[in-house]
């Protein structure tokens, strides 16, 4: 993030033209560019649009590990940021880039901050974003715990699972759907009763393409099967919507051998201790010779 030779020349010259420019990426790979120019600006092979919706207040930074946090503001426009898609959780975690850029010569420019978009608020047709700075990782825990259960999500590099193998996803339309979570369709033949409980549920299409739910219930009822979410997605797919429905994985030792062939690959340890293991203390009434407690 330092500062070109030209840049440098610039500022020490007395007038300045210059501009700050916003670039947007979500999850879902779209990019969107921002500036408080009264003109398009473009660079990188990102159209930065004036008067779309986004500015931002000064930005501190500081060295050490604190958190560089600012706040990015403005007015929700059809054209680029909608409330819509900040409903749908679109904009959750998107990486922000911020140049401070000449914009008679936009080669000109300095990177001045990285980070992602946290908290939204929307209040009186506006939007609050958070900017976190790159360092806000170094304050969520890391690492691996010491567990009986599995610590790999079903299908990750580390569970190496192919969920695409027969039997373990559906893809269908959306049949009937009950407070935006529950979703109903004819009989899966072939799946058992439970069998994608724990699961994801993915849109494919509509007006919720993208989203991800994670599967509370999935029980046959009758002729048909009943599928129920944890909670309501951002956006409501429409009836005749395609989802995909992934099998779930409660992450047990024997799940990973029975229902996936796949225990050379289980991340837990299923033969750890137990708390009343680990609680317990040798009696006069039992064998205390340092062999299996089960017996």
């Amino acid at each position: 993030m330092g500062y070109s030779d030209a840049m440098k020349a610039h500022l020490a010259g007395g007038a300045t033209t210059l501009a700050r420019c916003f670039a947007v990426t979500r999850k879902d790979g779209l990019v969107l560019g921002f500036t408080d120019h009264d003109r398009d600006l473009g660079f990188d092979g990102i159209t930065f649009r004036a008067d779309s919706g986004l500015t931002a207040k000064a930005i501190q930074q500081a060295t050490g590990l604190s958190v560089d946090n600012s706040e990015a503001f403005g007015a929700l426009r059809s054209a680029a940021i909608t409330e819509a898609d900040i409903l749908a959780g679109r904009y959750d975690g998107a990486e922000v880039r911020a140049w401070l850029v000449n914009w008679a010569d936009p080669a000109v420019r300095v990177l001045q901050f990285r980070g992602t978009l946290g908290e939204i608020v929307r209040s009186g047709g506006a939007f609050t974003a958070e900017l976190r700075g790159l360092s806000e990782a170094l304050n969520q825990p890391v690492g691996l715990i010491y567990h009986a259960r599995c610590s790999a999500v079903l299908g990750d590099g580390r569970c190496g699972f192919d969920l695409s193998q027969p039997g373990y996803a559906e893809e269908r339309a959306v049949e009937a759907i009950e407070e935006g979570r529950v979703f109903r369709f004819a009989a899966m033949p072939g799946f058992e009763d439970r069998w994608f409980e724990k699961g994801r549920l993915v849109v494919l299409d509509g007006v919720a393409k993208g989203l991800v739910g994670s599967i509370k219930n999935d029980r046959v009822r009758g002729a048909g099967r009943e599928v129920e979410l944890w909670q309501g997605l951002g956006a409501v797919p429409a009836e005749g919507d395609m989802v995909r429905i992934e099998a779930g994985c409660d992450r047990r030792a024997e799940t990973c051998r029975l229902k996936f062939n796949n225990f050379p690959n289980f991340r837990g340890f299923p033969h750890v201790p137990g708390e009343d293991w680990v609680m317990s203390y040798p009696v006069s009434s039992a064998r205390n010779d340092g062999g299996s407690l089960s017996g």
